[in-house]
């Protein structure tokens, strides 16, 4: 829940525009927009097959796709990513509007610092209708350019339901997504992810956080970056007292994250295991009275800790 401490940040530019954002009808997409140009930062819209992504990069860097001017072409910069949709009917604060507020602060972290090798993108379709697949997910095209556009050695970072806790969940489900994977390549994408998870858990580490799980989590954009060939890691959070009995469960229980991952749990009783945390995503009860603001700088110092060279 929402300390008394933290009700200040809500005052704050631009967290003052967060209940506009996760209001019944919010234009998400136009305040977010009108959010990137009143903190001056230096975005672009890209339109992939109807979904509309935010581009932010380094102060002075340009973009010209079609005329194969796209910034990094052929490195390897950080990108941040977090997707800004969110289900209809659920006022989205957790999954996913507070790590999108994270990365905009995130941005204004890097400048600050004088970071210059990194890319910050916001998604669109993160989120699936009944009958869709991974490659309706915007995230799944959106890699697929990102790798014409020379970014494919991209280290890509999700967050996703940031909002709530003070534990650092640093993602394993690709292991479980890859586990029976035998195609040619797989070992290579298996080392890609292990390389973007050590450095997330030595980051974590050089900030001296003092709560961080290795944990399988549903997926995210994770899921269609890497069914177009491109490794993400996905970063979440959760309450210390859900993360440590679920890390619990884990261990007596393996089959239970492939039911999590496969989303077949929300079939069988055992959905209540999950974290409640999760439970309230996708719901009318994901609102800003779950959210812990008061653990946000944490998560805005490891996204920018991510990107220093």
């Amino acid at each position: 829940m929402v300390s008394v401490g933290a009700h200040k940040i809500w005052s704050e530019f631009p967290w003052n525009r967060f209940a506009g954002f996760i209001a019944p009808q919010a234009d998400r997409f136009g305040i977010l927009k009108s959010l990137t140009e009143d903190l001056n930062l230096n975005s672009v819209v890209i339109s992939i097959q109807g979904n509309r992504h935010f581009f932010v990069f380094p102060k002075g860097r340009n973009i010209n796709a079609a005329g194969g001017g796209f910034p990094f072409r052929g490195q390897s910069p950080v990108i941040l990513a977090a997707h800004y949709d969110r289900v209809p009917g659920s006022p989205g604060a957790n999954d996913n509007s507070a790590a999108v507020f994270q990365l905009l602060k995130t941005v204004q972290r890097l400048e600050k610092l004088g970071a210059a090798y990194w890319i910050v993108i916001f998604t669109d379709k993160e989120e699936l209708q009944k009958g869709e697949g991974i490659r309706d997910q915007g995230a799944f095209t959106l890699a697929e350019k990102l790798r014409l556009w020379g970014l494919g050695d991209a280290k890509v970072f999700i967050f996703d339901a940031c909002g709530t806790g003070d534990t650092l969940i640093v993602s394993s489900a690709t292991d479980y997504f890859l586990k029976n994977d035998e195609r040619p390549g797989i070992r290579k994408v298996r080392q890609l992810i292990q390389g973007l998870r050590d450095h997330a858990l030595k980051t974590a580490r050089q900030l001296h956080l003092d709560k961080v799980l290795l944990i399988p989590t549903s997926f995210s954009d994770d899921a269609g970056f890497l069914r177009a060939g491109i490794p993400a890691q996905t970063i979440t959070t959760l309450p210390a007292g859900e993360a440590a009995p679920y890390a619990g469960l884990l261990r007596k229980r393996p089959d239970f994250a492939e039911l999590l991952i496969s989303g077949a749990i929300a079939k069988t009783a055992d959905r209540l295991l999950i974290p409640e945390t999760w439970r309230s995503i996708n719901s009318p009860s994901d609102s800003h009275l779950r959210l812990t603001p008061e653990s946000y700088e944490r998560i805005i110092r490891f996204a920018a800790e991510l990107c220093r060279e």
